[in-house]
């Protein structure tokens, strides 16, 4: 099918670097939220950082002017109605997704293909909330959404060919390069980075070696751009202590344990970057 209007369901990091994307790129977007005032911060968040691209030449003024005529933020989930795809972007909460998709099931053509941004819940068990879960998927993107290019395309055991087809030239459009998957917690990516990172977390509270000198041996031994502590405070040490409980749960191997020092740091609210304290001092 052809998708030319975009629903994005969450303005907050990840949502609004959707929303943003799909405008910068032709497409009408409905962005909603499920307040005005975390709306407002998410379209803020949006015109800051077209403006910052204007001020550095990435950009011009009537490229942003534009980017920003194709966006309508919303407070009311009916106004995604008519809506050819829609990307679910809220909270990593299953039950809170499970609403959501229900509820949009309802409202929206039987045509509009639903996906979720997850980075680590199962797609079926979203799917199943709907009746349409052949036109259903993961669409998970990567933060900043605005510089990462890859995408990876979910298929449950429900999706169709027609489905990822779709997503995938959609993803295109985009300027982003898809990768496919099947619906196993995790996917590609964290599937792989999470023990990675959790075993940097457990060679640093063993006592092998500093934090700095794990980052830059695998800077320099592997070539990695940023070591995994770094790394790590960049995604933020609570997102990622939740994906590795997800994993855990899902499949009872101890690589994806969180290790107790992960565990320490969110209950003393040392998130990385954004609290200002993880594994390094941002204050």
């Amino acid at each position: 099918m052809e998708i030319n209007k975009v629903g994005v369901i969450g303005c907050g990091l990840m949502g609004a670097g959707i929303a943003q994307v799909c405008a910068q790129s032709g497409f009408t977007t409905v962005v909603r939220e499920v307040e005005q005032a975390a709306l407002e911060r998410g379209m803020g968040r949006i015109d800051a950082i077209l403006s910052k691209d204007v001020k550095k030449g990435k950009l011009s003024e009537d490229d942003r002017a534009a980017a920003l005529s194709r966006l309508q933020p919303t407070t009311d989930l009916s106004d995604l109605r008519d809506c050819d795809i829609i990307i679910e972007a809220i909270v990593e909460n299953i039950d809170a997704k499970r609403e959501v998709f229900s509820t949009l099931d309802g409202i929206c053509p039987e045509s509009t293909v639903f996906a979720s941004n997850t980075s680590s819940l199962t797609i079926m068990e979203m799917a199943a909330t709907t009746k349409r879960p052949d036109r259903f998927a993961g669409l998970h993107f990567f933060n900043p959404v605005p510089v990462m290019k890859l995408v990876e395309i979910v298929r449950a055991i429900t999706t169709s060919d027609a489905t990822v087809a779709t997503l995938k030239e959609f993803t295109l459009a985009l300027g982003k390069t898809p990768i496919e998957t099947r619906d196993s917690t995790g996917f590609i990516v964290n599937r792989l980075l999470v023990p990675y990172l959790l075993d940097a977390v457990r060679v640093l509270e063993s006592g092998i070696a500093t934090r700095e000198d794990i980052d830059l041996g695998m800077q320099l031994g592997c070539g990695h751009p940023m070591g995994p502590l770094t790394l790590l405070d960049f995604v933020g040490i609570d997102t990622t202590y939740y994906i590795a409980n997800i994993m855990f749960e899902e499949f009872r191997e101890p690589r994806f344990a969180p290790p107790p020092l992960l565990r320490r740091m969110v209950l003393a609210g040392h998130l990385g970057r954004k609290s200002g304290k993880g594994f390094y001092d941002y204050e």
